[in-house]
């Protein structure tokens, strides 16, 4: 299970996806997501489900890590379509106790879990192709104009970066610990809830008194390197925007406008 989770990975490669500039990517993201609320009709759903595989295909990323990118979420998904299927008054398919299932809810469960999996597939595949550096980058350029009012946009990028990029990092420290605790035998697996929910106790401890000490060694490495902050720091290789980024926001634009004109005709 742990395995599967693959938030704040990078996978290198020479895609579109992974030349574009990191800021093009973050901003064109928040666009798709907002399309994905705002449209709801069955057409406009397809059409950001062929966008998102389309994306998927060109990464570079393998097919089997973009599964394992919704597998951790498969319970939340199954809720959500179980509960607008029981719940969702219209057309009685069948009744099974108490709860009467019916051809609305099945439509709205199905386009509730499709619209999620696209949100995760897309947020999935900007850290799948931009590296934690330019991840940095992109959000303190982003954060930028917020200096006017005193927003520390240096220091929230690297704080998010960080903070994704210890992801997996903390994902691997915890399955090692929990085999070391079931070489010695712990088991994780048996009994009722609340008991495997105890026996993770002690799995947390290490897991907690590890990352502290990995925080520590990772603040005296930066202050060993003389970082005082984003003030005055330049770098090596400075964002630019090239062409292949001005037609993928000319790309993006005419499918929203495409989604829009859907939404409008009804399709």
């Amino acid at each position: 299970m742990l395995t599967d989770i693959t938030i704040g990975q990078f996978f290198p490669g020479e895609s579109i996806l992974h030349r574009l500039d990191p800021r093009v990517k973050v901003v064109l993201l928040f666009c798709l997501i907002i399309a994905i609320f705002i449209f709801d009709t069955p057409g406009t759903y397809g059409a950001l489900a062929i966008l998102t595989i389309g994306l998927s295909l060109t990464s570079g990323v393998p097919l089997l890590t973009l599964v394992k990118s919704i597998r951790p979420l498969w319970w939340i998904l199954a809720f959500t379509f179980l509960i607008h299927l029981c719940s969702t008054p219209g057309e009685k398919i069948t009744q099974i106790w108490i709860f009467e299932l019916t051809y609305e809810g099945l439509a709205k469960g199905f386009f509730l879990c499709l619209r999620l999996t696209l949100l995760i597939l897309l947020s999935s595949l900007l850290t799948f192709t931009t590296s934690p550096l330019s991840l940095t980058d992109a959000m303190e350029a982003l954060l930028k104009p917020l200096k006017i009012i005193g927003v520390p946009a240096h220091e929230l990028a690297m704080m998010m970066t960080i903070a994704l990029r210890f992801v997996p990092t903390l994902i691997e420290e915890t399955d090692k610990i929990m085999k070391a605790q079931q070489s010695r035998g712990s088991d994780f697996s048996s009994g009722h809830f609340l008991r495997r929910l105890y026996s993770l106790t002690p799995v947390l401890v290490p897991l907690f008194i590890s990352a502290f000490r990995r925080a520590d060694d990772l603040a005296m490495a930066m202050e060993a390197r003389c970082y005082h902050g984003g003030e005055g720091r330049t770098r090596m290789k400075e964002l630019r925007v090239s062409k292949r980024d001005y037609t993928a926001i000319f790309f993006i634009v005419i499918f929203l406008a495409a989604l829009e004109i859907m939404k409008v005709v009804g399709i």
